[in-house]
C-alpha cells in the first residue's frame, strides 16, 4: 500500500490529510490501514477518558485505583509510539524531546 502524508492532533484525536488550524501536532507517513490503527488507538482514549470522567463523579472510588486512567495511560503511550514509528524526523525529535517513550521501535 502506498504511504501518504496525515497531520496528526493528539489532542483532539484528529488524522487528516489536510493541514488546518493546529491539527498538525505531528506529521506521519501511512497507509490506509495505519490510520485506521491509530484512529482506533484514539478511540481507545476515547473510551477510557470517558469512564475515568464518570469514575470522577463517583467520591467513593479513589483515583489511583481507577483502571480507566491506566486504560488511557497506556492507550496514549501505545498511539504516540506509533505516531513516533510513522512520524517524519520532526515528529520523532518532538516525541523524544518529550521523553514519554521507554523505548523506540
Amino acid at each position: 500500500m502506498e504511504k501518504k502524508t496525515f497531520y496528526v492532533s493528539l489532542t483532539t484525536g484528529e488524522v487528516s490529510q489536510i493541514p488546518y488550524q493546529n491539527n498538525d501536532d505531528f506529521v506521519i507517513h501511512a497507509t490506509d490501514a495505519d490510520v485506521r490503527q491509530l484512529r482506533s488507538k484514539f478511540d481507545a482514549m476515547d473510551d477510557a477518558g470517558l469512564r475515568s470522567f464518570v469514575r470522577a463523579h463517583v467520591p467513593i472510588v479513589p483515583y489511583h485505583h481507577d483502571s480507566a486512567n491506566d486504560d488511557y495511560d497506556y492507550s496514549m503511550h501505545e498511539a504516540l509510539q506509533m505516531i513516533y514509528n510513522l512520524g517524519d524526523e520532526a515528529t520523532k525529535e518532538h516525541i523524544e524531546s518529550m521523553g514519554v517513550l521507554d523505548q523506540k521501535s
